[in-house]
């Protein structure tokens, strides 16, 4: 009976252990399958590379060069934000935007045109066109610059911080009047408003809104930082095309100021000098920031943001106790933000954004602003020249723009070739200064209106 039981036990081990062969057998054989079709794919994907030429393999490489993006325009292309970009933006709109930024370059290097703006401005320009590359994106290198710093307006007030701790107060102290100037050349912001509102209804030319055009005009107080804040409240869609245009006109300042100074004056008036300042007492230095900032809180809040960082930056620098903190702001800070600035501008010089009608629009229309600007500031200072006991030289009121502080020095510049020895700087500086504040009080005006 043993032997029987123990005879069928080994039967069934037996039988177990044969189909656990089979089984294993079969994984093999599949498994072996796997990787030899494994392998034949390799080797097949292995000869296919290899079967290419050596011009076939040049030409792919060709094909993603930027030399064949410029000449070979291609359809669905899309830009850093997703859109698509027209053959023609980007074959010849790009090497046109590329020309654009060699000559800013020229301007800010052979021409000394305010190398501090143009050169980073024409910079990100250059960088916005390059193909394939997409660093105009949100997650671009341009594009985390310019939602960073410029989209929601923070840069724009750090460059006002800085310039309120390197401007003077002293000059405009010292003959009050002459802050009238920088009232006049706002002129040109709200007639070029008018005449801009004026255009898009009654002419087939432009189709801007009113608050379109409210936000183009500021271009006429050359002042990059106010554009911008302002066309971020009322025109967030033409935000790259109002600071470009902007900043672009504060850096051809000598470019476009002299020749209407010398139309709307004769060389008598501009051989005028004017007699020398009085001393300002510091306690009137002190004051000034906190009365302009009360005023604007109590009469146009919306300019405050503008008008604190300015005051603030300028009563940190008249105050004499905090050194380190006004020389950060007038140095290192301004510095960096600026580099920071002109990229982010810069990347608006992308083709497929800038050429378009709605920015060449406003490119001729806030260059009429400007050109409006200065030349109320110099009428305006040639009716006070004839008014008043005291000479003032009407090119001052050119400086009544808040291009601070290159339009005193295009003054100065233009009154010492007419008179050798005519130093107009520092009168020249008072309607600068006030140009700044005129500016930031105009935008405040007309996003209190809008809004």
């Amino acid at each position: 009976m043993k032997k029987h039981i123990m005879a069928a036990l080994l039967l069934i081990f037996a039988l177990f252990a044969t189909n656990s062969i089979a089984d294993e057998n079969r994984s093999m054989q599949h498994a072996e399958s796997a990787v030899a079709q494994s392998v034949s794919s390799a080797h097949s994907e292995h000869e296919v590379a290899h079967d290419k030429s050596i011009w076939g393999l040049l030409k792919s490489f060709y094909k993603t060069t930027g030399i064949y993006a410029l000449t070979t325009p291609q359809k669905g292309i899309v830009n850093g934000e997703g859109e698509e970009v027209s053959p023609f933006h980007q074959t010849w709109g790009r090497i046109i935007m590329i020309g654009i930024a060699l000559l800013l370059f020229y301007l800010a290097i052979a021409k000394g045109f305010e190398p501090l703006l143009l050169l980073p401005i024409g910079f990100g320009g250059l960088l916005a066109n390059i193909p394939y590359a997409n660093m105009t994106g949100p997650d671009g290198f341009l594009g985390v610059i310019y939602e960073a710093g410029i989209h929601n307006e923070f840069f724009p007030l750090l460059i006002f911080m800085g310039v309120g701790a390197m401007t003077d107060f002293g000059p405009m102290l010292a003959n009050p009047k002459t802050a009238l100037l920088g009232g006049a050349a706002q002129f040109g912001i709200f007639g070029t408003l008018v005449g801009a509102a004026a255009l898009s209804q009654f002419t087939p030319l432009f189709d801007f809104s009113l608050q379109d055009c409210a936000a183009i005009s500021i271009i006429g107080g050359a002042d990059g930082p106010t554009s911008i804040f302002i066309a971020t409240k009322l025109a967030p869609d033409l935000l790259g095309a109002i600071a470009v245009a902007a900043y672009s006109y504060m850096a051809l300042v000598p470019v476009i100021q002299p020749p209407i100074m010398r139309l709307l004056t004769n060389e008598d008036e501009r051989k005028i000098v004017m007699k020398q300042q009085r001393k300002v007492h510091r306690l009137e230095k002190l004051l000034l920031p906190l009365i302009v900032l009360g005023l604007s809180i109590m009469l146009l809040p919306e300019s405050t943001p503008l008008i604190g960082a300015f005051t603030f930056g300028n009563f940190a620098k008249e105050s004499g106790v905090v050194d380190r903190l006004s020389d950060t702001m007038q140095n290192s800070l301004i510095n960096i933000v600026t580099i920071l600035l002109g990229l982010g501008v810069g990347s608006k010089l992308a083709a497929e954004k800038f050429l378009v009608s709605d920015t060449l629009g406003i490119l001729i229309l806030g260059l009429v602003a400007f050109a409006v600007g200065t030349a109320a500031g110099v009428v305006m200072a040639k009716i006070m020249n004839k008014l008043s006991s005291e000479p003032i030289n009407p090119l001052i009121g050119a400086a009544g723009v808040s291009a601070v502080p290159m339009a005193a020095r295009v003054v100065n510049k233009v009154g010492m070739e007419e008179k050798p020895g005519n130093v107009l700087l520092m009168h020249a500086m008072g309607p600068n200064v006030a140009g700044v504040i005129g500016s930031a009080v105009a935008a405040g005006v007309l996003i209190s209106i809008f809004n």
